[in-house]
């Protein structure tokens, strides 16, 4: 007994080994490099970002990069869109605002969690599916108000600044756009800023830096329960906050996975980044930052400079906190123009030119709908305004569009009248329907065949009511056929017996 023990023991082992060795040999290791230094160069973005959504947010500089920090670390675990990056963002920060200044930062850390909280429930009920409805018309709006928002944003920085910075903006653009023509070993981005940054040291020439924008300094990030009073007043303080947080930062997020998608040809878990957004923001409130989500600029950055993996995703957090700890002193001289010609890389990258040769190819409704939501994220400087407009709009032309119903009239051999419906009828349709058949003229026996359409609410059971009620007060017999028996309300017709 003792061998036989010791023989399933040590062969045990063996499969233990062999399986764990198996699970290495099946690590691609091969974008280990490009993740890296993708993930490094995203880091090196995020910094005047984040202080820049500091300010909007009216908080320390330092909340935004803690944020920046601990989002995208928890987020390359347990998110759902692979090479993905979420921190600190502008549509979040301007929803900040009002909180910070009526309650204090401490509130705002209880709404970061409260928002954790909410997302991970509505990933929990698999309520992502909700935000399939998006028309691709919206999601295209989207993407290009996001880019002219950026290019913008950029443009916006120019006013005062020598000459000297326009010179470094078109050369970081050359070698961003340049250099992948001669190699692509190291990211163009990444050596822009790089050789940027030695020319901003080495000359001392007189441009704005990533040190003029806000202070950093040297605190490392700490647990930290905010200092609220835990009742019902605060958290109907914190509440409608964190609502419209958990759904912006959801509708960001998961339309920035889509983008991701399509740019790479892959796939991703919605309900899986929904948790994983859930879980960063819970996370990062107890952490003194802020609520955040997806960000395209970054994330585009992030594959536009060879990162395909989580492993980038989780750099760009390590990374960022290495350069605010350890080489805060360098990346304070980083010149603001190199992260600005970036940018409007990103921008032009964003923005889908392809859209604009479609729309006269789509359909007007499509046409109308795309310029329409860029015009409101523009015109109110939040994405989330734009797209639920979209939304709105589309919503209205589908439903009218449903609405159309038609009818063809005809007659059998015993000079039955055949009324042959085709369409969808509910609320929107139901006046059309009534008004189709001509009571008084019609003989004695009618038909209305239901195979060609679908009858969805109790308005339209109502309305078939009503047709029929009409009929019989001229003393003349209906019948009906083809009614979809996948209804529930459909036996509580034939109960009537007016279903054939």
């Amino acid at each position: 007994m003792h061998f036989i023990r010791n023989k399933y023991k040590n062969k045990s082992i063996t499969v233990a080994r062999e399986l764990n060795f198996a699970r290495v040999k099946n690590i691609d290791f091969s974008h280990v490099r490009g993740d890296v230094l993708a993930g490094m160069t995203v880091a090196l973005a995020l910094i005047p970002e984040s202080l820049a959504f500091a300010a909007i947010a009216k908080v320390e500089p330092m909340v935004a990069l803690y944020t920046s920090f601990c989002i995208a670390i928890i987020i390359s675990v347990f998110g759902g869109r692979p090479a993905m990056i979420s921190a600190a963002t502008g549509s979040m920060s301007l929803l900040m605002t009002s909180l910070v200044e009526k309650h204090g930062v401490e509130y705002l850390f209880a709404a970061t969690i409260l928002t954790g909280i909410v997302q991970f429930i509505m990933g929990v009920g698999k309520l992502s599916r909700f935000f399939s409805f998006i028309p691709q018309s919206v999601i295209a709006g989207f993407i290009n108000a996001l880019g002219i928002l950026i290019f913008v944003a950029q443009v916006k920085q120019f006013a005062g600044e020598p000459w000297q910075m326009y010179l470094m903006v078109a050369a970081t653009l050359a070698i961003v756009y340049l250099l992948p023509r001669i190699t692509k070993i190291v990211p163009s981005p990444l050596v822009a800023i790089v050789i940027m940054t030695i020319v901003a040291i080495t000359t001392n020439v007189n441009v704005r830096r990533v040190g003029d924008i806000g202070n950093i300094t040297g605190t490392l990030p700490s647990f930290h329960l905010p200092h609220i009073d835990f009742s019902l007043e605060s958290f109907l303080i914190i509440l409608p906050y964190s609502l419209t947080l958990s759904i912006v930062g959801l509708l960001e997020s998961l339309l920035t996975a889509d983008l991701l998608n399509e740019l790479t040809e892959t796939k991703s878990s919605k309900n899986r980044e929904v948790k994983g957004q859930g879980i960063a923001n819970i996370v990062t409130g107890f952490f003194g930052g802020m609520a955040g989500c997806g960000m395209v600029g970054q994330s585009i950055i992030n594959i536009r400079s060879g990162g395909k993996g989580r492993l980038s995703t989780f750099v760009s957090g390590a990374f960022l906190l290495t350069l605010i700890f350890v080489f805060r002193d360098i990346v304070k001289q980083i010149p603001m123009a190199a992260l600005i010609g970036i940018m409007i890389m990103v921008s032009f990258e964003t923005f889908s030119w392809k859209s604009l040769q479609q729309l006269r190819k789509m359909p007007l409704s499509d046409a109308i709908v795309m310029p329409v939501t860029v015009a409101i994220a523009l015109l109110t400087n939040n994405l989330a305004n734009g797209v639920l407009v979209g939304v709105i709009i589309s919503t209205f032309i589908f439903a009218w569009k449903a609405a159309q119903i038609k009818a063809i009239k005809s007659f059998d051999a015993c000079g039955a009248k055949i009324y042959t419906i085709s369409g969808q009828l509910f609320f929107g349709s139901i006046n059309s329907f009534v008004e189709f058949f001509n009571y008084a003229e019609d003989p004695e026996k009618v038909i209305i065949d239901f195979h060609h359409a679908h009858v969805w609410d109790h308005a339209a059971v109502t309305a078939i009511y009503q047709v029929v009620a009409r009929y019989e007060k001229l003393d003349k017999h209906v019948v009906i056929v083809g009614m979809n028996q996948d209804q529930s309300f459909i036996s509580q017709l034939a109960s009537e017996e007016f279903v054939n």
